[in-house]
């Protein structure tokens, strides 16, 4: 049986693989050239070396949607997980309605981007309209905006993965921490998160990997108002290469540089992560 699944592999494999490469690896290595050229069209670009590069960073518009970015997703990546957690932990309790409650808690992610972030605008600007002010006035509304949105849409997907984890704890780890006198709080710091740090590798991937590629819900939400204060990464990026003539191929360069970022962060936290899990 082996024998013959290694012999017909390729043969199985090669319609994904051809369409993989003209779905990603093509697109992506002619992305790269792209970065490194003048261009309207991919038919008239002409190569200029690292002149996009450097325009990058003579402009301060990707330098403040770098800081931003970043800025928002360490305080969405803790809350979001933070409160996951701890919903997942109440909801693995024997109670009535769990069900009904992670149900309920997961509905938002089903929901688009675009859709939720005209929804949570009009709600955040009715209630800042009682104070004469709007959300783009100030950008720090626009931050606590993004942020409260970000957690409504994602904490019931993670809430999930966590509940997922918290019921494949051994109940004889527990029970063998009762009885050596554990409290609740040593029984989830030293028992109940080190068993579930697959999960947190996943929903940390998650968070992290999402929170930087944010686009949809701050374009619908604020649209980088206001002064582009609230842009981030993935919004600038776009801003560039529709928004500027003649500047495409910077913001080609712009998405080659975010793509390395956001890469590096999301393999250093997995690498992170996953020397914290142990084997049950």
């Amino acid at each position: 049986m082996q024998k013959t699944l290694k012999r017909y592999f390729p043969i199985f494999v090669l319609p994904t693989l051809i369409a993989f490469s003209f779905a990603f690896i093509i697109p992506f290595v002619m992305g790269v050239y792209l970065s490194f050229c003048k261009f309207k069209t991919i038919t008239n670009a002409q190569f200029i070396g690292f002149d996009n590069y450097i325009k990058i960073f003579a402009n301060k518009d990707f330098i403040n949607a770098f800081g931003f970015t970043v800025k928002f997703s360490i305080l969405a990546i803790l809350t979001i997980n933070i409160f996951a957690f701890a919903l997942a932990m109440a909801l693995t309790r024997k109670m009535a309605g769990t069900n009904l409650f992670r149900t309920v808690f997961f509905m938002p992610n089903l929901i688009g981007g675009i859709i939720l972030g005209y929804i949570w605008q009009q709600m955040i600007n009715a209630v800042l309209l009682k104070y004469e002010t709007t959300l783009v006035a100030n950008a720090t509304y626009g931050f606590i905006g993004l942020v409260v949105l970000m957690n409504w849409q994602m904490i019931g997907y993670m809430m999930i993965i966590y509940i997922a984890g918290l019921q494949n704890v051994p109940t004889e780890l527990i029970e063998a921490a009762k009885i050596d006198g554990a409290t609740s709080w040593q029984t989830l710091i030293k028992v109940k998160i080190p068993m579930v740090m697959p999960s947190i590798t996943i929903c940390l991937f998650l968070t992290v990997s999402n929170c930087f590629k944010l686009f949809d819900q701050n374009l619908a939400l604020t649209s980088g108002a206001p002064s582009k204060k609230t842009a981030m990464l993935a919004l600038d990026i776009y801003n560039t290469f529709y928004g500027r003539s003649g500047f495409e191929g910077v913001g080609q360069a712009k998405a080659v540089l975010f793509f390395i970022i956001v890469a590096i962060i999301a393999l250093s936290q997995l690498a992170l992560t996953r020397s914290k899990e142990v084997e049950q």
